[in-house]
């Protein structure tokens, strides 16, 4: 990163950390503004409409939307009981009214897609299955679903559809507890492939969240081209952290005298934010710069990057010097920061 010629100390520890950290950092000083509230609105006409949910009917399917979640949860939501649970679970499951479920459960009766026996532990109570008929059913309705969300996302490239998929997992993830714990991920050595993520990473992420032009990516580009040419692996390494055989984020420790290590390159994909994952890689450098006999650890960051300096401070890091500068197309503080080993 380019700075003060007046500044000693090379960059760049960067970073990408839990942003939801920041956000709860500012909860108590942050208002919900109605231009928020209006975007998430606007946002759930388009994809309803986008899904096409508003049709009287699913899918060109005989079901309605309501319908069709009946059935998904009669597949899928009994399947630790037998296939089988009470029209009462249901409906507490899905939000819906007692007597518009029930009206679902006669048609469905009717039509043969369900089974009915009086709940054991309460006869007031039913419990529904899905028949044979039932099964087809929902399995005709769960192709269609398929195909038709397929035929949505083929027409972007590849790395659009991750960009999607990958907003729509951050959607569920702030929004609501996931049903199943996110995986958690493994700090391994790169690979070939990794330090391209690293590059790219870097530039599109601090392009979309702070502004960055595209020379901090190409100043990323000559930081990481100097470590693979001249690493010296008894005193520097990079760890890569994998989520399911995914690059998700990255942090370096390089050399920069015989009794000082520095921490570079600390980034983290957005889907792998809030389970800690900053601090294990920094804790990591920490205990390599330790175990080479370093004396001293040093990283620059800026100050904008609230949730990062957190991170630093926890792992023992003290702010040592600031200083202005413009760099990348903005105007920046850079910042400091040391601990003893």
């Amino acid at each position: 990163m380019p700075s003060n010629p007046t500044h000693s100390t090379d960059p760049l520890a960067s970073d990408q950390v839990a942003q939801d950290q920041v956000f709860q950092d500012q909860v108590l000083e942050d208002q919900v503004s109605e231009d928020q509230v209006l975007a998430v609105r606007a946002f759930n006409r388009f994809y309803t409409h986008k899904l096409g949910v508003l049709d009287q009917q699913l899918l060109k399917s005989p079901f309605s939307l309501s319908e069709a979640r009946v059935l998904y949860e009669l597949a899928h939501g009994g399947e630790q009981d037998g296939g089988e649970q009470s029209a009462k679970e249901i409906g507490i499951a899905l939000g819906l009214d007692a007597g518009y479920l029930s009206r679902i459960v006669q048609s469905f009766d009717e039509g043969g897609l369900i089974a009915r026996k009086p709940l054991p532990s309460d006869r007031r109570q039913v419990q529904l299955s899905l028949t044979a008929k039932g099964r087809q059913a929902f399995a005709k309705l769960e192709r269609l679903s398929q195909d038709d969300v397929a035929a949505m996302l083929r027409p972007l490239p590849g790395e659009d559809r991750r960009r999607l998929t990958g907003a729509m997992e951050t959607i569920e993830r702030l929004l609501g507890l996931p049903r199943t714990p996110a995986p958690r991920a493994t700090l391994r050595d790169p690979r070939p492939g990794d330090m391209g993520w690293v590059v790219q990473s870097h530039g599109a992420l601090y392009a979309s969240e702070y502004g960055f032009d595209s020379g901090f990516e190409a100043l990323v580009a000559e930081i990481v081209a100097k470590y693979m040419t001249s690493y010296d692996a008894s005193r520097e390494r990079c760890w890569i952290a994998d989520i399911e055989g995914r690059p998700v984020g990255s942090v370096f420790l390089v050399k920069a005298s015989d009794d000082v290590a520095k921490l570079r390159l600390l980034i983290l994909d957005p889907a792998a934010r809030g389970q800690g994952l900053g601090q294990r890689l920094v804790a990591e450098c920490v205990a390599f710069a330790r175990a080479c006999g370093y004396r001293r650890m040093t990283l620059w960051t800026q100050s904008n990057l609230i949730a990062a300096r957190k991170i630093y401070q926890d792992a023992g890091f003290k702010l040592t010097a600031t200083e202005p500068h413009r760099s990348f197309g903005q105007n920046l503080t850079g910042e400091t920061w040391e601990r003893d080993l």
